[in-house]
């Protein structure tokens, strides 16, 4: 489960990644409660969210292109010192008493924009540090100490908020990159994996759109994150919406929602990290669990059900989000990694500009429940059509058994023929 540490360059990164991420988190909280308390308003703290994705909807494969061009370690310390200091600056203002809602969407922006390159260049140098063969696992401990972070943040910034306001957490965020930037120069360069850097040509951009065409293994989970990642992952507007709204709770509850869901991610990614293999099958259904699941989710009556409805989706979202990653790095050839991972947060995270506002619209006028259906139900259906693609382009189709038993599935892709007679009867 953790064999990955023994590799001391990643120790480093992990170990600076859980105090940055920690500080991540607490941002985030702080953020999304700042601009409900200035606004009243769900559609706000989405359009807040649309603000900080929206960069990367727009210049996503550019940053993939950059982190082909340069050394991935140096970029990384130059676009996390920089998030230190959007973070610093919104703390000032915050501090000082003089924000107000547009000086959050501007540094979301501002933050959007580093993110352009910050993120395909973090997943990329991942198989730097510890090579193809520890890969899967290295993706899934990353996971983890994101999800670890998760538990930790959002309690801390609820009692923060409560306590002395959210500059102050903004504050510890910035302070926060200090770890990572020193844990990425203190990594011995003769134990890294370098991919290669490509020099600067005309075509860059288009080579990797192309690559990524030609390859079933890569477009459609590609396409399925995107869905999911538009539409499943818009828990920010949703879960304020459902403190705010629905159980008329404080910032302390509002974090520990936030908690609920990274324990159930936690141990999505700590399960991971145990398996061998990603394959296609279990990143369909992870995605269909997900997006069922939210549907169900939806009409959870009292908070702490609701909460702990909120630990399964975290799980099984999870789930899918790190088998997606690692099938995806570990198809693609380390030379297009970077253009192949732009193209992937692209459409993880750059859709949420399209999605939040919609999802936050629906939320404000229909209420947080229908927000969260329509969320899950999206989720559900994409799941299902790029389960029916995948088969048929690979000459399967489903197969269905009612009694499945050992070494049986109840689900399973068998090769396209006509069904034998025994067959037909066990499936009736």
């Amino acid at each position: 489960m953790f064999s990955s540490l023994r590799v001391r360059n990643y120790r480093y990164f992990f170990a600076g990644q859980v105090v940055s991420n920690t500080g991540t988190w607490m941002q985030r909280i702080a953020q999304d409660w700042l601009v409900l308390s200035l606004t009243g308003s769900p559609f706000a703290v989405g359009i807040t969210t649309a603000m900080q994705f929206l960069p990367m909807l727009l210049l996503g494969l550019f940053g993939g292109v950059v982190a082909d061009r340069y050394p991935k370690r140096r970029l990384l310390v130059l676009t996390q010192a920089v998030m230190g200091l959007l973070a610093a600056g919104l703390a000032v203002l915050t501090l000082a008493g003089v924000v107000t809602v547009y000086h959050v969407y501007a540094f979301a922006f501002l933050l959007g924009l580093v993110t352009v390159v910050d993120n395909p260049t973090r997943q990329a140098f991942v198989t730097e540090m510890v090579g193809p063969g520890a890969l899967r696992n290295a993706v899934s401990l990353n996971a983890a100490n994101f999800q670890t972070a998760r538990l930790v943040g959002p309690a801390v910034a609820g009692l923060l908020i409560a306590a002395v306001g959210s500059g102050w957490a903004f504050g510890i965020n910035a302070l926060s990159f200090a770890a990572v930037i020193g844990g990425l120069l203190a990594m011995r360069g003769s134990e890294l994996h370098p991919s290669p850097v490509r020099p600067r040509e005309k075509g860059q951009l288009r080579e990797g759109l192309r690559y990524v065409r030609e390859r079933p293994e890569l477009i459609w989970p590609i396409v399925l994150v995107g869905f999911i990642g538009t539409f499943g992952f818009n828990f920010p507007t949703l879960l304020s919406g459902f403190a705010y709204d629905v159980f008329h709770v404080g910032p302390g509850q509002y974090g520990l929602l936030n908690t609920a869901m990274a324990v159930g991610s936690l141990a999505g990614a700590l399960l991971a990290a145990r398996r061998r293999s990603s394959r296609l099958r279990m990143l369909v259904m992870a995605a269909l669990g997900f997006g069922v699941l939210e549907a169900v989710t939806a009409f959870a009556p009292g908070f702490w059900l609701f909460a702990a409805m909120l630990t399964l989706v975290g799980m099984v979202g999870l789930t899918f989000n790190t088998t997606a990653n690692a099938s995806v790095q570990l198809a693609t050839d380390p030379a297009m990694r970077g253009r192949v991972m732009g193209l992937f947060m692209l459409v993880f995270m750059g859709g949420t500009p399209i999605g939040s506002p919609i999802v936050g619209w629906v939320t404000e006028h229909f209420g947080p429940r229908v927000g969260l259906l329509a969320c899950g139900l999206v989720s559900a259906a994409a799941a299902g059509v790029v389960a029916l693609v995948l088969v048929r382009s690979s000459g399967l189709r489903i197969r269905v058994d009612l009694r499945p038993g050992r070494g049986r599935r109840l689900v399973s892709f068998v090769p396209r023929r006509p069904a034998t007679r025994e067959e037909l009867v066990t499936a009736c």
